[in-house]
């Protein structure tokens, strides 16, 4: 408990005959009198005040939270008391984190349930936990402020942002994935592997035509293709130094793991085959081929703790390593950050070494402070000069991509917050392209 303003302004009220002992002799007994008059009064305050120990307290929480999106908290209550209670609640969730409707004032009713709900972002991944929920309220007369603490240690897995493959899956549902921004129309009437006979549609391509059937039914008959299957993709993950930047409290790491995550539900619907290396100056982390749609789960299992190290990323290493545990003609996807041109080179060297047996499709995150910079208007020399130097380096960053092209790797260029939905794009553009 602590004392409130009210209380002390007594106190401070009560000092007052004493200031005045030297032109008044009773002054001293008046504010002895006075004191102990405030404080018997405290006394009484505390003594008619409800306990908060007859408050109970249970916090809802999934075990398994998401990176970067809001989950929602539930903390219930029941008052065990005889008089109704407002207090003023806190609670502390895991570190670092965002969180909204938190702290929040709450009136309890005797022996009635009753809970709040408040939203918490985590910014990191890995096992974390909530602790203790904190309680205060003001005494009946005001002159105190009393607190209790409840120790509710809950562990929690914070994992990559998997709200944004059941967001996927609810509008894949519905046929409504174009709102995502991923774009399907391309995958129209594509593909090798024969579906169905179906009847023909205007803009169905002449060639499928089946005459046969059309021939038995009398009526125009098409053949309908889907996108081949039992495919390969693996996911190569840059957790180095040049990941650990932020944008917007997340990491172009948790991005580029975010981004794996989402086209690997999407490659398991297909019936492809994925799997995952993540790698700095070592390998920190290799997922063996998995298949079948229930596998996103086991997947995320085995990366969610997965953090960028301040360690530089080895390419040729990183290429080495594919071809010991990899061999099968696959999509190779890379994940990375370029720093500079120097860092460009070194990739470039080590993605033409992967093009043999496999198709590389390397994305790069751009730096947005920098992208940020080049766009500024300058108002002195010294921002001028800052501003050229941007406009050099990604101009040079721009050209080494475009090289890498020319030679024959996809690349794709993407800021980081819409790595996810042009990651996925291009995955469905190489699948209707037949290019694996």
């Amino acid at each position: 408990m602590m004392p409130r303003l009210p209380l002390i302004f007594l106190f401070a009220m009560a000092m007052i005959p004493f200031a005045l002992g030297t032109v008044w002799q009773e002054a001293t007994q008046v504010g002895v009198l006075i004191c102990l008059g405030v404080f018997l009064l405290s006394l009484v305050d505390l003594a008619v005040t409800p306990s908060l120990l007859a408050v109970e307290v249970h916090r809802d929480v999934n075990e398994v939270l998401s990176v970067g999106t809001p989950n929602s908290v539930k903390l219930s209550f029941i008052n065990r008391g005889t008089v109704p209670l407002s207090i003023h609640v806190h609670d502390e969730p895991p570190l670092p984190c965002h969180y909204s409707n938190l702290p929040f004032d709450i009136e309890l009713f005797p022996n009635k349930h009753q809970y709040s709900i408040y939203h918490v972002e985590p910014h990191h991944r890995g096992k974390n936990r909530f602790r203790r929920v904190f309680l205060q309220m003001k005494s009946k007369l005001k002159l105190w402020t009393v607190y209790d603490e409840k120790d509710i240690h809950q562990e929690v897995r914070i994992y990559p942002d998997i709200k944004a493959v059941r967001g996927v899956e609810l509008l894949a549902r519905r046929n409504r994935l174009a709102e995502t921004g991923i774009k399907l129309s391309r995958l129209r009437g594509r593909g090798t592997e024969f579906d169905r006979l179906r009847e023909y549609r205007r803009g169905d391509e002449f060639r499928s035509i089946d005459w046969k059937a059309t021939s038995r039914h009398q009526e125009l008959i098409s053949r309908e293709y889907v996108i081949e299957k039992n495919q390969n993709i693996i996911f190569l993950i840059d957790c180095g130094r040049s990941m650990c930047n932020e944008e917007g409290g997340v990491t172009h790491f948790d991005r580029a793991l975010n981004a794996a995550i989402l086209l690997s539900y999407v490659a398991l619907r297909q019936g492809d085959t994925i799997s995952l290396m993540a790698c700095s100056n070592k390998v920190e982390r290799w997922v063996p081929p998995i298949r079948g749609a229930g596998s996103i789960q086991k997947l995320i299992r085995q990366v969610y703790d997965l953090e960028p190290i301040y360690e530089a990323f080895d390419y040729q290493m990183m290429s080495e390593q594919l071809q010991l545990r990899y061999r099968k003609r696959s999509l190779v996807v890379v994940l990375t950050h370029a720093l500079d041109e120097v860092h460009l080179s070194h990739l470039g060297d080590a993605l033409q070494r992967m093009r043999w047996p496999h198709l590389v499709l390397s994305a790069f995150l751009r730096n947005v402070p920098l992208q940020n910079r080049m766009n500024a208007i300058p108002e002195t020399d010294r921002e001028a000069f800052q501003i050229a130097a941007a406009v050099d380096i990604v101009s040079t960053q721009t050209t080494q991509i475009a090289a890498l092209q020319k030679s024959g790797l996809l690349v794709l260029d993407t800021l980081p917050e819409n790595l996810s939905v042009n990651l996925v794009s291009r995955y469905l553009e190489i699948k209707a392209r037949q290019l694996l």
